[in-house]
């Protein structure tokens, strides 16, 4: 039986993997060149041998060229076949084609990883189809394992075997429905959910469960609903209502244990951009249905490290019974939330623990005691407080640090990190030496804030030529995209293949991931075009790091390493985008392979025919 791609860093048979590829490259260095215009090594039999072999290595090469031309028109081939089908065949031909792309990559990753580390492509088994790499180790008792009982998973990516497989989605899996409608109704085959949670009444609170869909109209943690619960939050800030948040400086929001997203999917109404984290579950995942729903989501966990953002990255953060202990560990997951926070932005915390009938409990009461009393440590105001809700807001003030006579340190300069990748929490305040130290009342509002001015431009050390350069070629690149490619892809086009004629406005792509999002140009540019997308902006953890560039434009990203699985569920995004992703890979060395990042974007693309298309114009930049 054939074990998914479990990846990590470069090491072991891995790291002998890019040693080969290396050598291999190294075998075409030029020669130094005679004054005749002739290598030395011409002048010796040894020079004749080597010349012999570079000729040999040149019509390899040509050889890779053409068997590329003919892997894309085959697989162009199938695309077609499969978008003049009818509905009931479209599952079968992207299995089809799939099979093919499966035999695309193995002729590409003999070429890479060298012919004796080439091992068949195989479809993993069905258990894997909600697999998520350092996570979880699948195994034969997967699904022996208690939805009742809850496990903190924390992220551990480590190099598995050589074998490699590609993940099938369901047998009854069926193509999400367009946004909005999406927003409100996903098919109930397309995620993972057990008989034990519905009966267990934890999931139906938030959403209600029909013969092929789950719906989340009135789909709410809070009791009110999630709109009289927005409501009332801007009311607690001091605003008229939630329409309001833009005017005072919220834009992006980190959601913590967002149950399935309602909370997020209200805001983005309001045009707020809201995250949605939660740890790694079985089944009934959080981040999974959030992302089906075309929410922004991703797994991540307060356990024990730093989250993979920068320091003040949000406007607000959100915990509505997310389950963290706020008072354990002394504060140290409050002092990550400070870290997140910009100054001035708030943090909404629900819990029961917050009501007077059980403030009654003295256990609770000391719990909630020693809360309030960190909060105010870390210069945190109490705005105010109407039954399980309490909204605090983070200093503007940075001298109210050193008025204060306890509390934690100011972090130093070497633990003063501003974007960590997966680091041990921190007990210091950091960011406070930070240009980005700006009160989000004192930020451009948005959308303007996605047009930076040079002055602001300098604190990420960004020419105002460059960032004006970048956004003209994604804004004429996104134009080029959606004018040329095939009606599959883009959600101009009014339907699919076999599709009665849909409402307005169409829209066929939601969930987007840049995987090398440089200033976030590729988004703005979405946005720019008046597209009803969200972008995952993500920034390689050994490229340049524009991640803080990013958030302050107002948009969302994490940083990440793409020689380790995305933290997030198979099949979860629409389109993947990835300019100079490869050659940034592959100029590496001791890196994991480009047949390895192919496979984690086959994981994490939904089985929609125009990401195959993706994929092939990947293999084409890789040209």
């Amino acid at each position: 039986m054939s074990r998914p791609l479990y990846r990590g860093f470069s090491s072991g048979g891995r790291g002998s993997g890019g040693a080969g590829l290396d050598s291999f490259d190294m075998s075409y260095q030029t020669k130094e060149i005679g004054e005749n215009g002739f290598g030395y090594e011409l002048m010796n039999p040894a020079g004749t041998n080597r010349a012999r072999q570079n000729l040999i290595f040149t019509i390899l090469k040509l050889g890779l060229v053409v068997f590329i031309v003919v892997a894309l028109s085959g697989s162009l081939y199938w695309a077609i076949s499969i978008s003049t089908s009818s509905p009931s065949s479209i599952y079968h031909g992207y299995r089809r084609l799939q099979e093919q792309v499966v035999s695309d990559l193995m002729e590409i990753g003999e070429l890479s990883l060298g012919i004796s580390r080439l091992k068949e492509l195989e479809f993993c088994p069905p258990e894997y189809e909600n697999y998520a790499p350092c996570y979880n180790n699948v195994s034969e008792n997967f699904d022996l394992a208690d939805p009742l009982v809850p496990i903190e998973y924390e992220r551990k990516c480590v190099p598995d075997t050589e074998m490699h497989c590609l993940i099938l989605p369901p047998r009854n899996y069926r193509i999400p429905l367009r946004w909005p409608s999406g927003r409100d109704f996903i098919w109930k085959e397309n995620v993972k959910i057990t008989g034990q949670e519905f009966s267990s009444g934890s999931l139906t609170k938030r959403m209600m469960v029909e013969e092929e869909q789950i719906s989340f109209r009135s789909g709410s943690l809070m009791v009110d609903g999630v709109e009289d619960y927005t409501h009332q939050i801007a009311e607690m800030i001091g605003l008229r209502n939630e329409s309001n948040f833009i005017e005072a400086g919220v834009r992006t929001v980190l959601d913590i244990g967002c149950g399935f997203g309602s909370f997020g999917a209200h805001l983005f109404s309001k045009q707020l951009l809201t995250m949605c984290i939660a740890t790694y579950e079985v089944s009934g995942s959080q981040v999974q249905l959030t992302l089906e729903r075309g929410i922004p989501a991703m797994i991540g966990s307060f356990s024990s490290r730093q989250l993979p953002y920068p320091y003040l990255s949000f406007d607000m953060l959100h915990c509505a019974r997310c389950g963290i202990e706020w008072e354990k560990n002394n504060g140290i997951f409050l002092v990550e939330v400070d870290r997140l926070l910009r100054p001035g932005g708030y943090f909404v915390w629900t819990s029961q623990i917050n009501t007077h009938r059980s403030l009654r409990d003295k256990e609770n009461q000391k719990k909630w005691s020693i809360i309030h009393e960190f909060a105010e440590n870390l210069c945190w105001d109490m705005l105010s407080q109407q039954e399980e809700t309490i909204v605090w807001k983070k200093t503007s003030r940075r001298k109210c640090y050193s008025s204060r006579k306890a509390g934690p340190a100011i972090c130093g300069r070497s633990l003063d990190v501003e974007s960590p990748y997966y680091q041990p929490l921190n007990p210091c305040i950091a960011g406070m030496r930070s240009p980005r130290w700006i009160p989000i009342e004192h930020r451009t509002p948005w959308p303007s804030r996605a047009r930076l001015n040079s002055t602001e431009l300098d604190i990420y050390g960004v020419h105002s030529e460059d960032f004006a350069e970048d956004a003209a070629s994604w804004s004429s690149a996104v134009h080029s995209y959606w004018s040329l490619l095939s009606p599959l892809i883009f959600s101009d086009h009014p339907k699919r293949p076999g599709d009665e004629d849909p409402s307005p406005p169409f829209n066929m792509l939601r969930n987007v991931l840049d995987m090398n999002a440089h200033f976030g140009g590729f988004n703005a540019a979405l946005l720019d075009a008046g597209k009803s997308v969200w972008v995952m902006n993500v920034v390689p953890a050994n490229g340049p790091n524009y991640l803080p560039l990013i958030f302050d434009r107002g948009f969302i990203g994490v940083q990440h390493d793409w020689c380790e699985a995305f933290p997030a569920y198979p099949r979860t995004y629409d389109m993947v985008h990835a300019e100079g992703l490869l050659s940034l890979e592959t100029h590496q060395k001791d890196r994991c392979s480009i047949l390895d990042i192919f496979l984690e974007i086959d994981r994490i693309l939904r089985p929609e025919v125009h990401n195959i298309f993706f994929l092939v114009e990947l293999i084409l930049c890789a040209g």
